[in-house]
C-alpha cells in the first residue's frame, strides 16, 4: 500500500511540475496602450541590454565595453545575487519605442573611429575581436528576450535569444558564422557590423477579454548590416557596413532600427515563452533519457529485491536456526568430526564479521565532515529543484535559481553541523571543536578559493562575470555571519545527542580479512559503483552543460526532478549491492567504501566534462580554458559530496537493518 502511494505521489508531482513549467508566478503582466494618463497602462516601451557572450569564449563582457550606443540618462536596474554571480549586467538602452508607433528607419547614434587615435583603434579592435569570436547581443523587452528566429534543418525554426554583433569573412574567403546568411558578405579580410535591426513586437489585445490595453507576447528581430551615407537622415537601404581588417582610414558606424507592431490574440500572456522554449531541446530525447534511467533502476531494484527477499532471508533463517540448535546441544569434538563436511566447516559470509562491521573507520573526522556537507547540499538541491518544478525559478525570473541555491545553502548550516557531529560522536571522536570548524570551513573554503582564483582571472580580463568586491564581501559575510554560526548550533545539538546505538557489539581485536578476489577489492568496486548512476544522468547532463556553456535556456525542471529522484535510487541501490558483496567476502571496511562507491560518479562527470569541452565546444584561449575547468572542478566537488552522502546513508541503513535481525551469541 505504501509503495502504491509513493508511486502515485511521484506521478502526480511530475504531472504538476510538467504542467506548471511555463507559469511564471511573481511576475505581473504589464499593460500597454496608445493614450497617456490611463491607470495601469504604459505608452513607452523600454529596451534593456544584457551582457554579451560567445560560444567560443567563457568571458562575457558588458554592453558598454564594445562601444555601442549608450543611454546615460537612465539608471541601471537593480540586480539580485544570482544575476551578479552569473555575470548578468542589465542596462537601459537608447532604443525606446511608443506602443503601436511603427518606425521605418530611426538613427540611434554614430560612432566615429579616427585613424591615428590610439583610443579609437583600441575600441575598434575590441569590436573586431567580438565579431571574430561571434559575441552575441542579449536584448530584453518587457522581461522577454528579443529573439532572432531563423530556419534550420528539416524546415524547423530556431529562435535564438541572442543575435551576433557582426561577422567575419576570412582572408581565404571562408565566411564565418553569421556571414553565411547573406551573399553580399563576400569581401575577404573584412568585418561586417550588424548595425541595424528590424524589430517586430507582437501584442495581445485585452479588449476581447474585458480588460483595457494590450500585453506584449513576443519580440523578434532581424539583424542587418547597412552602410548609411547620411547619418542624420538614414534610409536603411544601402549596402553592407564593412570594416576592413586593417585600420587604414576613418570608420563611421551609424546604428539604426525599425520597429513594427503586430496584433495576435491567439497567444496568451502566460504562454508567451512557448515559441522560444519549444525550439530548444528536444522533449523526445528527454523521454528517452527518463526511460533509459528507469530501465537501470528496475534492473537494480530487481537485484536488490532478490538479495533482500531470497538470499538474505535464507541466510538469516539459517544463521538463527544454527544459533538455536547450538543453545540446545553443543556437540563434542568426536561428534563434530563425524558431521558431514558441509555442517562441519566453519560458517562464512557477512555474519562472520558482525564483531567488526561497526568498527570506527579510519579518518572518521574527515568522513563525518564530508557527510555533513553532503547533507547540506542534498537538502539544498531538493528544495531548489522542487521550487523550480513549481515554476518559481523559471527563466523569466532572472537569477532566481542561483539566488535560491546560495540562500538555502547558507541557511542549512544547522543540519550539516548536526549530522557531522552526531556521526563523529558515533565514530568515537573527541575533538569536537576541530570537527565543527572543518564542517563549517573545509569544503566551502575549497569552493571559495577556487571561485576567487577564477574571479581574479575574470578581473584581469575585464569580464562582466567578475564579481564586484562588495559582492564578495557580502558572500563572506553570509558565510561567516550566518552559515558558520548555524553550523555551530547544529553541532551543539548533535553532540548533545547520544551516539547512534549499533545492533551488535564490536570486538576488541580486529578480524583478519581473507584474500579478496579482483572484483571485491576496493578500487575495482568503487570504479564500477559509479557507472550506473552516471548512466542515469548523462543525457540530462548534456542539456545542463549546454545551458551553462552554450548559453541555452534550461527550463525542463520536471524532467530534472525525475532524474534527481532516479539518481537517488540508483546511487542507493548500487551501493547496497556492492556493500553486500563485500560483506559476504568478509571485508568489513564499508564506511569509506560506501561513500566513495557512489561518489565516484563525480569522476565520470569530470571525464564527461572533458569530453564535452573537446567535442562540443569551440572555446579558444588559455583564460577561457582555465575558467572552464576551474568552474567544472567546483561542480565535481559538490556532486562528489552529494552522491557520496546518498550512498553512505543507504548503506548505513542496510547494514544496520541486516545485523539487527540476526541472533548473535
Amino acid at each position: 500500500m505504501k509503495r502504491r502511494i509513493s508511486i502515485s505521489f511521484v506521478l502526480v508531482a511530475y504531472y504538476f511540475c510538467s504542467s506548471s513549467a511555463f507559469y511564471l508566478p511573481g511576475l505581473a503582466p504589464v499593460s500597454f496602450c496608445t493614450e497617456k494618463g490611463l491607470d495601469d497602462c504604459q505608452t513607452d516601451i523600454q529596451l534593456f541590454v544584457n551582457r554579451l557572450d560567445s560560444v567560443e569564449s567563457v568571458l562575457p563582457y558588458e554592453y558598454d565595453v564594445f562601444d555601442f550606443c549608450k543611454d546615460d540618462k537612465e539608471k541601471r536596474p537593480s540586480e539580485n545575487l544570482g544575476q551578479v554571480l552569473f555575470g548578468e549586467r542589465i542596462e537601459s538602452s537608447p532604443y525606446k519605442f511608443q506602443f503601436k508607433n511603427n518606425v521605418k528607419c530611426q538613427a540611434v547614434c554614430t560612432n566615429t573611429y579616427k585613424k591615428g587615435n590610439k583610443l579609437d583603434a583600441a575600441k575598434l579592435d575590441f569590436l573586431k575581436m567580438g565579431m571574430q569570436l561571434n559575441y552575441q547581443h542579449h536584448w530584453i523587452i518587457d522581461n522577454m528576450p528579443v529573439t532572432w528566429c531563423y530556419d534550420v534543418e528539416d524546415n524547423q525554426k530556431y529562435c535564438n535569444p541572442g543575435f551576433p554583433i557582426g561577422c567575419l569573412v576570412a582572408a581565404d574567403g571562408r565566411a564565418k558564422d553569421a556571414c553565411v546568411i547573406n551573399s553580399e558578405f563576400n569581401k575577404r579580410s573584412t568585418f561586417y557590423v550588424f548595425n541595424h535591426v528590424d524589430i517586430k513586437i507582437t501584442y495581445h489585445s485585452g479588449t476581447s477579454e474585458g480588460w483595457s490595453g494590450a500585453r506584449l507576447v513576443a519580440a523578434t528581430l532581424e539583424p542587418r548590416s547597412i552602410k548609411h551615407n547620411d547619418e542624420k537622415n538614414p534610409t536603411c537601404g544601402g549596402g553592407p557596413m564593412e570594416v576592413p581588417a586593417e585600420f587604414s582610414d576613418d570608420v563611421k558606424i551609424t546604428y539604426t532600427y525599425a520597429v513594427t507592431f503586430e496584433e495576435n490574440n491567439t497567444i496568451k500572456w502566460a504562454s508567451r515563452w512557448d515559441y522560444i522554449l519549444v525550439s530548444m531541446p528536444h522533449t523526445n530525447i528527454q523521454w528517452f533519457s527518463i526511460m533509459n534511467s528507469l530501465v537501470i533502476v528496475l534492473f537494480l531494484s530487481g537485484m536488490v529485491a532478490m538479495i533482500m527477499l531470497r538470499t538474505l532471508h535464507k541466510d538469516i533463517a539459517r544463521y538463527n536456526q544454527v544459533d538455536q540448535e547450538n543453545l540446545i546441544k553443543v556437540p563434542s569434538a568426536k561428534e563434530k568430526s563425524s558431521l558431514p563436511y558441509e555442517d562441519a566447516q566453519e560458517e562464512s559470509g557477512w555474519k562472520q564479521v558482525h564483531g567488526d562491521v561497526f568498527r570506527p573507520p579510519r579518518k572518521g573526522m574527515l568522513l563525518s565532515v564530508f557527510l555533513g556537507q553532503g547533507t547540506q547540499i542534498f537538502i539544498m538541491t531538493f528544495i531548489t529543484l522542487f521550487l523550480a518544478c513549481l515554476g518559481f525559478l523559471s527563466p523569466a525570473n532572472r537569477g532566481a535559481l542561483m539566488t535560491c541555491s546560495v540562500v538555502l545553502w547558507v541557511l542549512l548550516g544547522t543540519p550539516a553541523g548536526y549530522v557531522s557531529a552526531r556521526l563523529y560522536k558515533t565514530f568515537g571522536g573527541e575533538k569536537w571543536k576541530t570537527n565543527v570548524l572543518l564542517t563549517a570551513l573545509l569544503c566551502p573554503g575549497i569552493v571559495f578559493a577556487d571561485f576567487f582564483l577564477m574571479n581574479l582571472i575574470l578581473w584581469v580580463e575585464g569580464s562582466s562575470a567578475a564579481i564586484p568586491f562588495g559582492t564578495l564581501v557580502a558572500i563572506l559575510a553570509m558565510w561567516f555571519g550566518i552559515s558558520v554560526p548555524l553550523t555551530f548550533v547544529g553541532a551543539y545539538f548533535g553532540f548533545k545527542k547520544p551516539a547512534i546505538e549499533q545492533p551488535v557489539r564490536t570486538n576488541q581485536i580486529p578480524r583478519q580479512i581473507p584474500e579478496q578476489s579482483f572484483f571485491t577489492k576496493p578500487i575495482p568496486g568503487i570504479v564500477m559503483g559509479g557507472i550506473l548512476p552516471f548512466g542515469c544522468i548523462f543525457i540530462q547532463l548534456f542539456f545542463i552543460l549546454n545551458s551553462i556553456w552554450s548559453h541555452q535556456m534550461y527550463y525542463m525542471f520536471g524532467f530534472l526532478f525525475l532524474v534527481f529522484i532516479i539518481l537517488l535510487i540508483t546511487c542507493s541501490e548500487a551501493t547496497i549491492l556492492l556493500c553486500y558483496f563485500h560483506l559476504c567476502a568478509e571485508d568489513y571496511h564499508w564506511w569509506w567504501r560506501s561513500f566513495l562507491t557512489s561518489g565516484f560518479t563525480a569522476v565520470y562527470l569530470f571525464i564527461y566534462a572533458v569530453h564535452y569541452f573537446f567535442s562540443k565546444l569551440q572555446i579558444i584561449g588559455a583564460a577561457s580554458t582555465i575558467l572552464y575547468f576551474g568552474y567544472t572542478m567546483i561542480m565535481v566537488l559538490i556532486f562528489f559530496l552529494f552522491t557520496g552522502t546518498i550512498g553512505f546513508f543507504a548503506c548505513f541503513w542496510f547494514v544496520n537493518k541486516i545485523y539487527s535481525v540476526v541472533k548473535v551469541d
